[in-house]
């Protein structure tokens, strides 16, 4: 079976009743977990994006300290997972600036990290690429988050 495109179930939507929406949104929450996660995003989260972000950034704290550190493996492995569940977060909230602010928040966590990822490539390089990224997104911001978020990006530097 082959998906619509977003355009045609835009034009199909429309034609249904508000009984037919509930049904279908409710029918694609039971599917799939990041279904329901990005309707619990859109209902009960998206008026209150500090608040969203706060709980994120507990989260990624939470994460962090749970980091199995007897190996490098298991350090890399588990801050890959806590990245892609960031840039699922990240998904869910599409501001330019909870990204940033997400991201750096993310970067600070590593730098800090004990055992130090300087002593390893692969660590060393994902900051590298994650800072990079959060360089390129603080261009489309506006002036004054722009220059706020320079100073903090500077800090984070190696």
């Amino acid at each position: 079976m082959k998906a619509a495109t977003v355009t045609q179930l835009k034009k199909e939507l429309q034609h249904r009743n508000p009984e037919e929406l509930l049904a279908l949104c409710l029918r694609l929450s039971k599917f799939k977990k990041e279904n329901k996660e990005l309707l619990t995003y859109l209902l009960f989260e998206a008026d209150h994006e500090e608040g969203y972000i706060e709980t994120v950034k507990s989260e990624i704290d939470e994460l962090f300290t749970e980091i199995n550190t007897n190996s490098y493996f298991y350090i890399k492995k588990s801050v890959r997972k806590i990245l892609r569940n960031l840039k699922k977060y990240i998904r869910y909230s599409g501001n330019k600036e909870t990204e940033v602010v997400l991201l750096l928040h993310f970067c600070e966590r590593l730098k800090d990290f004990k055992p130090s990822i300087q002593r390893n490539t692969t660590l060393i390089n994902l900051y590298n690429r994650q800072l990079d990224f959060i360089e390129k997104k603080i261009g489309l911001l506006h002036e004054d988050l722009q220059y706020d978020y320079g100073l903090l990006l500077e800090e984070l530097k190696l």
